[in-house]
C-alpha cells in the first residue's frame, strides 16, 4: 500500500461514519461514461449526503467537485484532462475547493493523474468509492493528493446502501462488478478488476426496497452482467434473478447491462421470451464481423455462432430487437474484414448501434500491436458503417412503428423544450406533445420518424404493456 492510499475495509458492507460538520459542505458529481458509471455517482452522492453535505447545482457553487470518468476510449481520458483544466480556475478562485477524480480513469492513471494535474486533491479507483468520506477528512486535516487505488480482495463488492438516484422512476441496482473475458482491446479487466458478484438476497431486497419506495423501472447493471452467479448459492444465475427481479410488485420494466454474447445460456433467453416485464430489447455487442478479427478481439465466438444466437431469441414467442457495439480499424483489418462486418450489420438487422474507431488502450493486449490502419482509413470505414446503419434503423422505424401504438414511460422534457420525451420497452425515445410528469406510463400513436427517435401523440389508455410488447411490434 503506498502513502495516501485508503486501506481495504474488511467484510461486505461499507462502515457509515457519522456526518461532520466540516467543509466542503456542498458537491457537484459530473458523470462521463456508461450507466454502470452515472450509478455509481448516485452512490458516491449518498455517501456524501449521508455526511450532511448538500448537491450542488454546479461546479460554481460546489466546495467538493468529482470527476467520474470513463477509460473505454482513448479521446475519453483525454476529456477528463480537459475537464481538469477548465475547473482549474475555480480552484484558484477558492483556495478550499477540493477536486476529486474517481472511476476507471483514476484507477488507470493512479499518481500519473496528480502528476499532470497537480491541482487535484483525490483521485479514487473504483473499489473504494465507500473510502471517500475517510480521504475527505485527511485532505482537510493533512493536505492534499489523497489516492486509493487498490484492489479489494472481497469476493462481492462493497456494499453502498446510501443511494441519491437521478429520477423517482428508474432504480439502477449493480449486481456485478469486473471482467474476465481478457478482450484484447478492452481496459475495463485492469480498471474494474475480476469478475465479483452480490449476493442474490440482498440484489432482491434492494428491488423490493426500490418497487415499495414508487420505482417502476429496474436497471440490473454489470459489466458482464449476464455471467452473474450468486456468490452464496452458485446455481442461482442470471436467469434465476432476473425472473425474481421481473415478478417484486411495483416493477414494471427490467432493463439490463452490459451483456456478453458468449454468456447467453438458453435459460436467460427462454426467460426474456416468457417474462413480459422484461423489456424486449438486449444488448449484443458484436464488435466485428469477421472471424479473423474476432478471432484477434479474443471475443470467444465466430459469427456464425452469433448469427445463431440472435435467431434463438427470435424463436421465443415474441420478437426481441437488438442493439450493438462495433469497431472498426482494429490492428490488421483488412477491407474484407470490414465488408464482413457491413454483412453482419445488414442480416441482423440492429435497431441501434454504438461504433467507433479503434484506438489503443495501456494495459491491453492489442496495444503492443502495430496500429496499421490508417487514420483515414478508420475514418472512412466508420462512416460507410454509421451510413449503413442509419439506413437500417430508418427503415425499420418505418416498418417496426410509424402508425402504431405503444406505451411509453415519460422521462421529462424532450430536447427542443416544448414537448415530453418517453421510451418504448424496446428502448426507443419518442417526442410528444404533453405534460405528464415523469415516471407516467402514457401511450402513443406513432406519427412520424428519425433514424434516432420518434415523434408521436397522445392516444387514450386501452392496452397494457403486455400487449403492446409482444404484440404491436410484430405486426
Amino acid at each position: 500500500m503506498t502513502p495516501g492510499e485508503a486501506p481495504a475495509v474488511p467484510g461486505r458492507h461499507a462502515t457509515m461514519k457519522q456526518p461532520f460538520p466540516m467543509i466542503p459542505k456542498r458537491f457537484f458529481i459530473e458523470t462521463f461514461g456508461c450507466q454502470m458509471n452515472e450509478h455509481d455517482s448516485e452512490k458516491i452522492a449518498g455517501l456524501l449526503v449521508h455526511q450532511g453535505m448538500l448537491p450542488a447545482q454546479s461546479v460554481e457553487e460546489a466546495d467538493l467537485f468529482i470527476l467520474n470518468t470513463c477509460s473505454v476510449r482513448e479521446k475519453a481520458a483525454q476529456k477528463v484532462y480537459s475537464r481538469l483544466g477548465e475547473v482549474k480556475g475555480r480552484k484558484r478562485q477558492s483556495a478550499g475547493f477540493i477536486i476529486g477524480v474517481v472511476g476507471c480513469v483514476a484507477q488507470q492513471e493512479g499518481r500519473e493523474m496528480v502528476r499532470r494535474a497537480p491541482f487535484v486533491d483525490l483521485v479514487v479507483g473504483t473499489h473504494m468509492y465507500h473510502a471517500i468520506p475517510d480521504l475527505l477528512d485527511q485532505i482537510q486535516g493533512s493536505g492534499p493528493h489523497k489516492i486509493a487505488t487498490d484492489f479489494l480482495p472481497e469476493q462481492a463488492p462493497v456494499e453502498i446502501s446510501p443511494v441519491v438516484r437521478q429520477t423517482n422512476f428508474r432504480a439502477a441496482i449493480t449486481i456485478m462488478e469486473g471482467c474476465n473475458k481478457h478482450c484484447s482491446f478492452c481496459i475495463v479487466p485492469y480498471t474494474r478488476g475480476k469478475e465479483r458478484n452480490r449476493p442474490a438476497s440482498i440484489i432482491l431486497e434492494e428491488v423490493t426496497r426500490a418497487g415499495d419506495l414508487g420505482f417502476t423501472e429496474l436497471l440490473l447493471l454489470g459489466q458482464t452482467v449476464n455471467s452473474y452467479r450468486d456468490p452464496e448459492n452458485p446455481r442461482t444465475r442470471f436467469a434465476d434473478l432476473l425472473a425474481a427481479a421481473a415478478q417484486v410488485p411495483g416493477i414494471r420494466r427490467v432493463r439490463f447491462t452490459s451483456p456478453h454474447p458468449r454468456s447467453f445460456d438458453d435459460r436467460t433467453i427462454r426467460v426474456i421470451g416468457e417474462i413480459p416485464t422484461i423489456c424486449d430489447q438486449v444488448h449484443l455487442p458484436l464488435q466485428s464481423g469477421s472471424n479473423r478479427v474476432l478471432k484477434r478481439m479474443r471475443r470467444q465466438h465466430t459469427r456464425e455462432w452469433y448469427l445463431q444466437l440472435t435467431e434463438k431469441f427470435q424463436t421465443t414467442g415474441r420478437p426481441i430487437r437488438f442493439s450493438t457495439d462495433m469497431i472498426v480499424g482494429f490492428p490488421g483489418e483488412t477491407e474484407e474484414d470490414f465488408e464482413e462486418t457491413l454483412q453482419v450489420v445488414e442480416q441482423v438487422q440492429f435497431e441501434s448501434m454504438f461504433s467507433f474507431k479503434y484506438s489503443p488502450r495501456p494495459f491491453t493486449e492489442a496495444v503492443e500491436w502495430e496500429d496499421d490502419v490508417p487514420e483515414d482509413v478508420k475514418a472512412r470505414r466508420l462512416m460507410a458503417l454509421q451510413q449503413m446503419q442509419r439506413r437500417i434503423q430508418m427503415k425499420l422505424h418505418r416498418e417496426r412503428y410509424l402508425g402504431r401504438v405503444f406505451t411509453l414511460l415519460v422521462e421529462g422534457p424532450a430536447r427542443d423544450g416544448t414537448k415530453r420525451c418517453g421510451r418504448t420497452t424496446t428502448n426507443k425515445i419518442v417526442n410528444y406533445p404533453g405534460d405528464e410528469a415523469a415516471g407516467t406510463f402514457v401511450q402513443v400513436r406513432i406519427t412520424d420518424v428519425g433514424p434516432n427517435s420518434l415523434v408521436g401523440e397522445r392516444v387514450p389508455d386501452t392496452k397494457g404493456e403486455q400487449e403492446d410488447s409482444w404484440n404491436a411490434n410484430s405486426r
